[in-house]
């Protein structure tokens, strides 16, 4: 897939989107396929959430807020996000967004439906993802939801760094995500996850460039240090914030918790010192889980998400190095009334990831 270049900021902010835009990718009989966003009017998505009801609203984000909707021409449920009028950045973000997915296709991807450029509305059109976020599953449960086991985070976690993958080593060029994190990592049925909100997104460097340099975006506790520090942005940003999820996924912690006792507020700073000694982590499993895990298989999991938030970019792996390590890991079903003895062939260790030299 090649990705064309964006549109120079300031044309960018002119563009209106009056027309679905098409973009023509060469397709393998040298002709092209012709790849295009519907279009909505304003009022077919007032009536589609009932006039965004509150009792229709799913979430609320940075840039605006996301209800759920039936489109009454195909009856399709949907999720639709109105971004904020009243922010410069929101507009950005809808440009950006509305270009990144209507170039970039895959199962780990959330797919985009369509979009609203109607006078100063802005609003985009998603997939429904009827198990909503992994954020949900993870953090401040009510007492009657079902607990995420073992093999469901790490099928999870797989199916996230895959389309990571796609990202950095299918798209051309590359795209640099620059928001990972559990809120932005949708789950459809049978817990599949799909990655959303690409309005941050930015094309990676190409070349011989090293990095791209831009004003520090995200959120706080997913950011890599050396971009925090330097505004310097690179696929091992990516890397780094997909360890902090991974982190999560395993502990069932927040990236920041202000609420936890000093020292364990930032869930980085509070692994580092554990990932030092193997006996200490069971300590780091999340105590939901009840002790049904593979150790093995937690030991594994914690390996990556070590290496993944390294402070030294070059020391991280490459996403595509994670993916294999978390596909073994999500392909070992895991059944604690037969967990396979210490030192069997079931328990062979996975593959050593390479570091990129």
């Amino acid at each position: 897939m090649n990705v064309r270049p964006f549109l120079p900021q300031s044309e960018m902010e002119k563009s209106k989107l009056n027309s679905p835009l098409v973009v023509n990718e060469k397709s393998n009989d040298g002709g092209s396929d012709r790849i295009s966003a519907q279009t909505f009017v304003f009022c077919d998505l007032a009536a589609a959430t009932k006039n965004f009801r509150a009792d229709c609203l799913l979430g609320e984000g940075g840039f605006g807020r996301v209800y759920k909707g039936r489109l009454e021409s195909c009856s399709q449920v949907v999720a639709i996000k109105q971004l904020d009028r009243n922010g410069l950045q929101g507009n950005r973000e809808f440009l950006v967004e509305v270009l990144m997915l209507s170039l970039l296709h895959h199962p780990n991807l959330v797919n985009l439906i369509g979009y609203c450029a109607d006078g100063d509305q802005r609003l985009l059109v998603y997939e429904y993802m009827a198990l909503g976020s992994l954020e949900d599953h993870l953090h401040d449960l009510p007492p009657d939801k079902k607990r995420l086991d073992w093999n469901t985070r790490m099928r999870i976690a797989a199916g996230a760094a895959k389309g990571l993958e796609y990202l950095h080593d299918k798209a051309n060029p590359p795209v640099i995500y620059r928001d990972l994190k559990c809120s932005n990592i949708l789950l459809g049925e049978d817990y599949h996850p799909k990655l959303s909100d690409f309005g941050l997104a930015k094309l990676g460097p190409v070349g011989d460039k090293t990095h791209v340099s831009t004003r520090v975006m995200g959120t706080y506790g997913y950011c890599a240090p050396e971009y925090a520090m330097t505004g310097q942005l690179t696929l091992k940003s990516d890397v780094y914030s997909f360890g902090v999820v991974l982190l999560e996924i395993i502990t069932g912690r927040k990236a920041i918790d202000n609420s936890r006792a000093a020292g364990e507020h930032n869930l980085v700073a509070w692994a580092r010192p554990l990932f030092k000694e193997r006996k200490t982590f069971p300590q780091m499993a999340d105590p939901m889980l009840q002790g049904q895990y593979p150790a093995r298989g937690l030991y594994q999991a914690l390996a990556v998400a070590a290496m993944c938030v390294q402070e030294q970019p070059n020391m991280r792996p490459l996403i595509t190095d994670v993916v294999t390590a978390l596909t073994y890991l999500a392909c070992q079903k895991f059944n604690p009334e037969s967990q396979p003895v210490p030192g069997s062939r079931m328990c062979s260790s996975t593959p050593r990831t390479r570091r990129e030299q």
